[in-house]
């Protein structure tokens, strides 16, 4: 290994090193050159009046006589540089006249005359001038290598390389020289030939000549044996990451970030699946607080996973995890952790076969509630259209004994929702279109709004924290709900359990679901609703659903580590898909479905519905949505007991503004699930 390495570092000593500053010594041909004066001498072997072009240059700066030395400004001695002709023609500089870079050099002989207002050669300064030329002459297009150039200078000069070194003041931490041979410079343009390959290969040793211990690393890994040993010009070297020009400090933000998507370039589904946990969700939104790529893999020594040294090895990896869960800035990582899979896809049974049951249930769920209530809503929508064309009388309502003045205008309202129902189900809206927001927003970390909402509420942290509370709340909302309806249940000793009273599902539903079905098609009327309808308790039981596994998975997914102490990695892996799928279907469901039932339906327009705000309804809009309801209340007398006033305009008009901003506010979250649903967010 340390042969390999002296190896690499001698290959990347480049010939452009080689500083010579004067000529040491002519040789003379004769005795007769003897008694000729030494400047005669110096004359002869380089001709005053000989022009400056490379060939002249060459004569001396060869290589292939002795070596050339001379003082520099500072005293010292150096060596000048020796150029390869041959090199020199094929590099991107060879029609170029040596002079070109070199306008100090005033005259050709063998101690040069120096301009004394000439500047020093400096590569940045040229090519910045060749582009000024070529932008202002309009032929940039011409010279696209020369732009690339330009670029490069300007990301060279925000770079880490260019800050100053402190050992060495007035000079950068490297040079162009340093990593460019100027006089043999020809990085092929091709990234697909041989040619480039070969440079490539080289890169390691180049940047080994100054990071030696990195070099060492890396050549044992999995990338340096690929690129060394194999040949593999395609494997990752230190550009690959680190960039040539743009290279930055590695504890930078920003540099982490890019680190990760440039992991991603080779190993596309190993990122895409990276993405989907929670820990390339944040680094997606912009933010380097969860582990990346390096974090368990390693930097410069990335071994294989069944290489005992390697941090990702089965009897590494709960150490790995510990590096970051470390029992102090997070919980301590904890059995399961060793087990998690953070690669783990749903295409593939061999390998994660939970994971594949759990993501064909999920989407058969999905599509199955879709596709049924998306064509529930499309019929219903349909059936109640082709009415309003076929002007279908609306029978009016009867209030005979409920009060002297029947005008509809002035007619009592029927008391539906108490006022305990109408603050919780605010509550919930409220609390539910919250969790919607910061749960789609690491959902859909990929797409263009994900990060700017993260940004706004503080960052991921901020993020993770906002929806972990909207979760206690609505959780508590739920629990303080069956408490009540608890005990309720228990003083109401009258209380049927598949009663019309009841939310409990029972044979009626089926009849009037099926029953609306024939009324979409025209088949038959449409069915004698009593206090709930089978939609409305399909709404209340799905919250059920949604606590148990949105809140379920949940709330593993916050304490990882003290499920982890007792179940297999793999149960977080589902955990993820469940909890992220069953969210989007909530959502989804919520602003199309729910939505068009209780809003958008055309008897319902203009919206909004404003019965869960106000708690009443008008005794019309009652008998024709609970017919049978109305009918039972109304034959045993309890009709009555339960009129109220109409609302008051501003209590209306408080709940309109109210419903009309809370539906404006579902959809916009709508189309932001719907963008980065589409747009290849997650």
């Amino acid at each position: 290994m340390n042969k390999l390495i002296a190896k690499l570092k001698q290959a990347a000593m480049p010939v452009h090193r080689l500083r010579i500053w004067a000529l040491t010594a002519v040789f003379c041909l004769g005795g007769a050159f003897a008694v000729l004066p030494a400047a005669a001498q110096n004359e002869k072997a380089v001709p005053a009046n000989e022009k400056l072009d490379n060939a002249t240059c060459q004569t001396c700066h060869d290589g292939k006589k002795d070596k050339l030395e001379g003082k520099a400004a500072d005293g010292k001695v150096r060596d000048l540089h020796a150029i390869d002709a041959v090199k020199y023609g094929k590099s991107v500089h060879s029609n170029m006249q040596c002079v070109s870079c070199h306008t100090e050099i005033a005259d050709a002989k063998a101690q040069h005359q120096k301009n004394p207002e000439a500047k020093k050669p400096d590569c940045a300064s040229c090519h910045q001038a060749l582009w000024e030329q070529a932008k202002q002459s309009g032929k940039t297009g011409d010279k696209p290598r020369l732009e690339t150039v330009a670029k490069n200078i300007e990301a060279y000069n925000k770079s880490f390389h260019a800050r100053p070194d402190k050992s060495k003041p007035g000079s950068p931490l490297a040079k162009c020289t340093q990593c460019h041979d100027t006089h043999a410079f020809n990085v092929p343009a091709d990234k697909k030939s041989p040619q480039y390959a070969e440079w490539v290969k080289e890169i390691p040793a180049l940047c080994g000549s100054c990071h030696d211990e990195q070099l060492e690393t890396y050549t044992s890994s999995v990338h340096g044996q690929e690129l060394l040993e194999k040949d593999n010009a395609k494997a990752a070297t230190c550009i690959s990451c680190h960039t040539s020009h743009e290279i930055t400090n590695s504890s930078l933000t920003s540099f982490k970030l890019l680190n990760t998507e440039e992991c991603g370039t080779c190993h596309k589904e190993r990122l895409k699946s990276y993405r989907d946990t929670y820990h390339g969700q944040v680094t997606k939104l912009g933010y380097a607080e969860t582990a990346k790529c390096f974090d368990c893999h390693g930097s410069h020594g990335i071994l294989s996973a069944k290489d005992p040294e390697s941090k990702i090895h089965p009897d590494n990896r709960l150490d790995t995890c510990k590096e970051c869960h470390d029992g102090k800035k997070r919980p301590l990582a904890t059995a399961g952790f060793a087990t998690f899979a953070p690669h783990a896809t749903s295409n593939d049974f061999a390998n994660y076969p939970q994971m594949w049951i759990a993501t064909k249930f999920m989407i058969a769920l999905l599509l199955g509630v879709f596709a049924f209530f998306w064509l529930h809503s499309g019929l219903w929508y349909y059936r109640e259209v082709q009415e309003r064309k076929e002007h279908k009388a609306v029978q009016r309502l009867r209030t005979e004994g409920l009060g002297e003045d029947e005008s509809p205008h002035e007619q009592k309202f029927f008391e539906r929702f108490p006022v305990g129902w109408r603050i919780a189900h605010l509550t919930f809206a409220l609390v539910t279109m919250t969790l919607v927001l910061t749960g789609t927003a690491a959902l859909f970390a990929g797409s263009a709004w994900a990060p700017l909402v993260a940004k706004a509420l503080g960052g991921a942290m901020n993020l993770a924290l906002i929806h972990r509370v909207a979760a206690i709340l609505f959780i508590s909302i739920f629990a303080i709900h069956l408490v009540y309806v608890a005990q309720k249940l228990v003083r109401d000793r009258k209380f049927r359990w598949f009663g019309p009273d009841s939310l409990v599902p029972n044979w009626k539903d089926l009849e009037d679901m099926i029953g609306m079905f024939k009324w979409f098609f025209g088949k038959g009327p449409k069915p004698r609703f009593d206090r709930w309808t089978y939609f409305e308790k399909f709404d209340y039981w799905a919250v059920f659903w949604g606590v148990a596994i949105i809140g379920g998975s949940g709330f593993m997914l916050a304490y990882p580590h003290w499920f982890a102490t007792f179940l297999p990695g793999w149960v977080f892996n589902v955990a993820t898909v469940i909890h992220g799928e069953e969210a989007f279907l909530a959502t989804v469901f919520l602003f199309t479905v729910h939505f068009f039932n209780n809003h958008w339906r055309p008897e319902k327009l203009p919206p909004p519905d404003i019965v869960m705000f106000t708690g009443t309804q008008s005794l019309e809009e009652f008998r024709k949505e609970h017919p049978a309801q109305y009918q039972r209340l109304a034959d045993s007398g309890e009709l009555e007991k339960r009129l109220v006033d109409a609302p008051s305009r501003p209590m209306t008009v408080g709940s309109k503004i109210l419903g009309l901003i809370l539906i404006a506010v579902g959809v916009t979250l709508l189309i932001m699930v719907a963008i980065g649903f589409f747009g290849g967010g997650h």
